[in-house]
């Protein structure tokens, strides 16, 4: 038997490898499907992870930073499949999850995805969720990680396997598609209801400005309809307060290819707007001592 310790200090006894999920079931049923992944002695393990030893434990759902990040990193791996199925011989960097959602750094070789292509890499991510496959994690010795990934002609991959220390090193699989990985992830990606690709960006591979410029692929998931609705009002919401496009509605600074996105030029209005600010700034500082 092992002890099972809960954040209120309360202890439970299950039998050995006992998981996260199990442990959930045993509390209570909505609790156990409302959970997405848990963690063991500080650490985020999948639900079916097994736990061999006494361990301190915590259940995320998705009101948990931790939760929130198993299920958008299990909905990177969604994308990475879909875009398998899209784009035969597409190979793969790195799709983490990110404080809202998740992105995929993609290589498609000579074909080029476009903004106009998200609709569809959404349709085939939605089209595979109905499927409920399961995310099934495997430890793989290193020699065998590199064989199956330099089979596929995974050049990314391989760079990120020799650079791993053997005996610590796991694949993920969902339906048809592998990826090297240490996880966390959901058990299905039945929970995944919701689906979102927000935008597409070039990025250097591993950030280095010598290496080959991926396409990164941005989006989000939620586990209900309602509560993407929601983001996305919140996000046009955002957009009518943006700085840039108020400051150009107002005629008060533009930007210019030729200078820099991130440098304003100020416009008449602004500078007026702006030397009357800087007037005011003078008196309080004034008022309180302080010398320019």
């Amino acid at each position: 038997m092992i002890k099972i310790t809960f954040p209120d200090g309360s202890v439970r006894e299950y039998n050995e490898e006992v998981n996260g999920l199990q442990i959930a079931e045993s509390i209570s049923p909505r609790l156990a499907q409302d959970v997405l992944a848990c963690g063991v002695n500080g650490e985020t393990y999948d639900l079916e992870r097994p736990i061999d030893k006494d361990a301190s434990i915590v259940l995320y759902k998705w009101e948990d930073e931790q939760g929130k990040h198993t299920f958008w990193h299990t909905s990177a791996h969604l994308l990475a499949e879909a875009l398998q199925e899209l784009y035969p011989g597409i190979q793969f960097g790195i799709g983490p999850a990110i404080e809202n959602g998740f992105y995929y750094d993609v290589d498609p070789g000579e074909t080029t995805i476009k903004e106009a292509d998200l609709p569809v890499i959404e349709a085939k991510m939605i089209e595979l969720v109905a499927k409920k496959e399961a995310v099934v994690r495997k430890d793989i010795a290193k020699d065998n990680a590199l064989r199956l990934f330099g089979d596929r002609g995974e050049t990314y991959k391989t760079e990120l396997i020799s650079e791993l220390e053997d005996g610590h090193i796991t694949t993920y699989t969902q339906g048809s598609f592998t990826d090297l990985c240490r996880g966390p992830h959901l058990p299905t990606t039945a929970p995944i209801k919701a689906v979102k690709l927000t935008s597409v960006a070039g990025a250097y591979w591993r950030g280095q400005e010598n290496r080959k410029m991926l396409t990164r692929i941005y989006g989000i998931t939620f586990p209900k309809k309602k509560m993407l609705d929601e983001y996305l009002v919140l996000i046009e919401e955002a957009k009518k307060r943006d700085h840039r496009k108020i400051g150009k509605e107002m005629e008060l600074f533009m930007f210019s290819e030729a200078v820099g996105k991130g440098l304003p030029m100020w416009l008449p209005k602004g500078t007026a707007l702006r030397l009357r600010l800087e007037e005011f700034l003078k008196k309080i500082q004034k008022r309180f001592g302080y010398l320019q």
